[in-house]
């Protein structure tokens, strides 16, 4: 008899082999093993093998990222549930908060526990269950409310779901008359770009309309294995964007952020959003102030290209929705014309007709 070995997917050894205790960080990267276990007994931890490397080469932007930090513990500010997800959710795991779009999240577990992480309080925990019955209920729901024509996939990170898996929940969604449109947010190019294999996006490119948006926030993070990731998802046909989220110290700066845009559209990703940081407790360290933000967008507009300019936005706190924020350009609103400033702030009008 002839025993078979089958070898694990790379991505799967990197999860296998993950950092997730403050004995395995601390000697990876010199730190303070008693800081991160004080940390890590409110909030999991996990780097994977790939952003470790990243870490080593790309210092203090990535290192800040993904290794916990005493001042989680510090946030006076913060809210658990700073977008009130729980109470938008009809049933367990699906937050329906505009009238024709749902999030549904399908996976508890991510490649690496972000610490400005929104869900804080739930990803990576034994609280959030995620099973086939939360799945069943979320379906239920979806198949029960007709306004909904769009949802958006989540978690944690709903690819580190097995092809089978995932596919079953497409399949599932797919069939539902009044969903037209079908979106995953994901970070594994990112963190686990691996993760994006040739059997997984063969399995994707048959459920258009499909669109992907990910997660870089450093242009370190933008890699050659990221790209090659990006390539595969881009080459089915899934429009890519990404959701950046603007961290003090990390990627507060305008050439920071204008090489990280640029970047994107090399790889084939539309920036999307820059995203205010949520209230969400243990993050203080990572907030920006808003002024910061209109500063920067209006360093962007107009000294690079449109399509590499994202909408800053800020979540609402209380679950009232996403409200874009754009620096201040119109200088009177007259009966006969408009008067504003361009992005290098000279005067211009434009006559009503």
């Amino acid at each position: 008899m002839t025993i078979v070995h089958v070898q694990q997917p790379v991505w799967q050894n990197q999860l296998k082999n993950a950092l997730s205790s403050p004995e395995e960080i601390s000697q990876a990267l010199a730190c303070d093993p008693d800081e991160i276990a004080t940390v890590n007994s409110h909030y999991p931890l996990r780097i994977s093998p790939y952003y470790l490397e990243l870490i080593r080469q790309g210092g203090e932007p990535l290192f800040r990222q993904a290794v916990p930090d005493i001042r989680e513990l510090d946030d006076p500010l913060g809210m658990v549930d700073p977008l009130a997800e729980e109470s938008l959710s009809p049933v367990p795991n699906l937050v329906h908060r505009y009238p024709d779009r749902a999030l549904f999240l399908v996976s508890n577990q991510c490649a690496m526990y972000c610490r400005f992480c929104t869900r804080k309080r739930k990803v990576g925990k034994k609280s959030m269950r995620v099973n086939k019955e939360t799945i069943a209920a979320g379906v239920k729901y979806l198949k029960n409310t007709p306004q909904i024509r769009e949802v958006l996939i989540s978690g944690g990170d709903p690819l580190l779901l097995s092809d089978q898996a995932l596919e079953q929940i497409l399949q599932q969604l797919q069939a539902i008359q009044h969903i037209k449109v079908l979106r995953i947010g994901t970070r594994t190019p990112c963190t686990l770009p691996m993760r994006i294999t040739p059997e997984l996006v063969n399995m994707l490119r048959k459920y258009h309309p499909l669109y992907i948006n990910t997660h870089f926030n450093h242009p370190a993070e933008i890699t050659q294995e990221a790209e090659r990731a990006c390539t595969l998802l881009a080459d089915a046909g899934i429009p890519l964007g990404c959701q950046t989220v603007l961290l003090k110290g990390i990627n507060d700066s305008l050439p920071v952020l204008q090489e990280l845009l640029y970047r994107l559209l090399e790889i084939r990703v539309r920036p999307y959003y820059l995203m205010q940081g949520d209230l969400t407790e243990g993050t203080a360290h990572f907030r920006t102030d808003i002024k910061t933000g209109l500063a920067l967008m209006r360093g962007l507009i107009g000294s690079i290209s449109g399509m590499a300019v994202p909408t800053y936005i800020l979540d609402a706190p209380y679950g009232k929705g996403k409200i874009p924020l754009t620096p201040d350009y119109i200088l009177s609103h007259q009966e006969d014309k408009l008067d504003f400033k361009n992005y290098q702030g000279i005067p211009c009008s434009y006559p009503f007709l």
